[in-house]
């Protein structure tokens, strides 16, 4: 089942998106919970959802228009990993070389956006690049959880951006302020849940852009498996309903490496996920950012 939040006249709704031949439809799901983590986290109100998705005719319902979508969830916390795939290693690093324990980092609220937000190039910097990302929404509150059990405790899946400035991040031992400029994080177009995804170690994640492939690796090659890393955070943390953890990504192919250009205003990405979907994220100069702003509060 797909999940989303949608914008409205009356604010954010939550609703299931139904496939139809030609276009999916909407189905809203306001009268089961509030919102899309509420749903999340009641098993109930998910199997009430759930029902009302096998019981819809496509054909009496709106079609979904994906301008309208919002970010899916709005996690209270969102905890990224870094070098988590196989022939992902810090600069200098031997390729084989892999970490004892995740590398975990926070992306702080500031960061978070929805699948239409454009994310506005900070002044000054020299260095912003993407990284396409499996992003783990929880359903139940995970507190020192076993690794047999952790993925009860997963709602479904959704994608990450995880857009960074390298130039900050080179700049410090903890990566921050690489990681967490305003809409640094755009997550969506929707949370797929967790029964729709038999194997989360099994999904293919790719990046396009200008045209061409730059990411393309297969979860089965993560070092530490969804399953082990929720246990692992569980030990220190408590993850609640909605937080996000996202399980890293692969290392550019080598002609992306070669050919790497810092990305700028204009630019889009698109992050695609078996299984899950696809994410574009477009890149403007600050200034547009502050004009939409402006003409939002007129």
């Amino acid at each position: 089942m797909r999940l989303v939040t949608y914008a409205t006249g009356d604010g954010a709704r939550p609703g299931a998106v139904v496939a139809a031949v030609g276009r999916d439809r909407l189905l809203d799901l306001g009268h089961v919970a509030g919102s899309v983590t509420a749903l999340l986290s009641d098993a109930a109100a998910l199997a009430s959802a759930r029902a009302a998705v096998a019981a819809s005719d496509p054909s009496s319902l709106p079609a979904l228009d994906p301008a309208a979508l919002l970010a899916p969830v709005a996690p209270g916390k969102m905890l990224c990993l870094g070098y988590n795939y196989r022939g992902h290693v810090p600069d200098g690093a031997e390729p084989e070389a892999e970490p004892e324990y995740p590398d975990v980092f926070v992306k702080t609220p500031n960061t978070f956006a929805g699948p239409n937000d454009p994310v506005a190039i900070p002044p000054g910097a020299t260095d912003v690049d993407y990284e396409g990302e499996v992003a783990v929404v929880i359903g139940r509150r995970a507190q020192r959880v076993a690794i047999d059990d952790a993925l009860d405790h997963v709602a479904g899946y959704t994608i990450l951006n995880d857009v960074s400035d390298r130039a900050w991040q080179r700049r410090q031992s903890q990566w921050a302020l690489g990681k967490c400029s305003d809409g640094f994080a755009p997550i969506g177009p929707w949370i797929i849940t967790a029964d729709d995804v038999p194997d989360p170690q099994d999904l293919l994640v790719e990046v396009v852009r200008d045209g061409a492939v730059t990411v393309s690796q297969s979860t089965s090659t993560t070092i530490f498996s969804v399953a082990f890393v929720i246990h692992h955070l569980s030990q220190v943390l408590t993850l609640e309903p909605g937080d996000i953890v996202s399980t890293g990504t692969p290392q550019k192919l080598p002609a992306a490496q070669e050919a790497h250009r810092p990305l700028a205003a204009g630019d889009a990405v698109t992050v695609r996920i078996s299984g899950i979907g696809e994410l574009t994220t477009r890149f403007t100069a600050p200034f547009v950012t502050a004009a939409r702003d402006q003409e939002a509060a007129a």
